[in-house]
């Protein structure tokens, strides 16, 4: 069944379309909505198609890793709610679900667009830990690139709430938002045969060779990468992808407000 799909599949790739009729360089329309969740201190829903998925952030003051006493940081968790797909069960974290958490971690992480020191409390004792969650509504292929999305549009539109008394009073929000230097944007770039692509859908995601997910930053900069797929990518492919991200990033970049 698969093979039949690929061939279909590369067939229409060589008159510069695919399935739904999309060029190769093509996302599906792109949806992002800023503060869905009440009870969050930031959260965002992005669809992609119809890939639907909502990301939100909570704030704890904690005390700070042994190594970093200065230092806030962020966690990234994964749900791929069951009721999004039927490839998706109940129990434990899936390793898809552990993948797409370090995708989103990373390219916020290693952007450096979050200045941890800027999180601390008290020294050695309190810092603030962002908490975001992502949460899958509906899957529809690209998952990696609308759960970025997702939690940095969240992050961009999150308010501390009141501390005081070495007490966080989660229901009273402040105008205190997080400071956040550049937008980190994460694109997905997948091969398939001799051809490159973004967004794909889940039955592209079926036959896939190879994909790369990028982070980069609005000037350009490489943030973080991760290879996926089955097969090996040469320089020439990788250098390839790295520049379709790029561009593609500058797309995305500006649907964060």
């Amino acid at each position: 069944m698969h093979k039949e799909l690929r061939n279909h599949i590369i067939k229409l790739f060589s008159s510069d379309t695919r399935l739904d009729g999309r060029k190769l360089d093509e996302y599906r329309p792109i949806n992002v909505e800023v503060n869905v969740v009440k009870s969050a201190e930031g959260s965002a829903r992005v669809k992609i198609g119809q890939t639907d998925v909502i990301a939100g952030v909570k704030v704890e003051v904690m005390e700070p890793y042994p190594d970093q006493p200065g230092q806030g940081s962020i966690m990234v968790g994964a749900e791929l709610l069951p009721l999004s797909s039927p490839e998706f069960e109940p129990g434990p974290p899936q390793i898809r679900a552990i993948e797409l958490a370090r995708v989103v971690d990373r390219g916020i992480r290693e952007s450096k667009v979050l200045d941890f020191k800027k999180l601390c409390i008290k020294e050695g004792e309190k810092v603030w830990m962002l908490i975001i969650d992502v949460c899958t509504i509906n899957e529809a292929g690209n998952l990696l690139d609308a759960s970025a999305l997702a939690a940095v549009a969240a992050l961009k539109n999150m308010t501390f709430p009141k501390y005081e008394d070495e007490k966080i009073d989660y229901k009273e929000k402040t105008d205190k938002k997080l400071e956040i230097t550049d937008t980190p944007i994460t694109i997905t770039v997948i091969k398939i045969g001799d051809k490159f692509i973004v967004d794909p859908d889940s039955d592209e995601e079926k036959v896939i060779d190879a994909r790369l997910t990028v982070a980069t930053l609005s000037d350009g900069t490489l943030c973080a990468m991760q290879k996926g797929g089955d097969y090996p990518l040469t320089a020439e492919d990788i250098d390839k992808m790295v520049e379709i991200a790029i561009e593609k990033g500058k797309e995305l970049r500006k649907l964060i407000k």
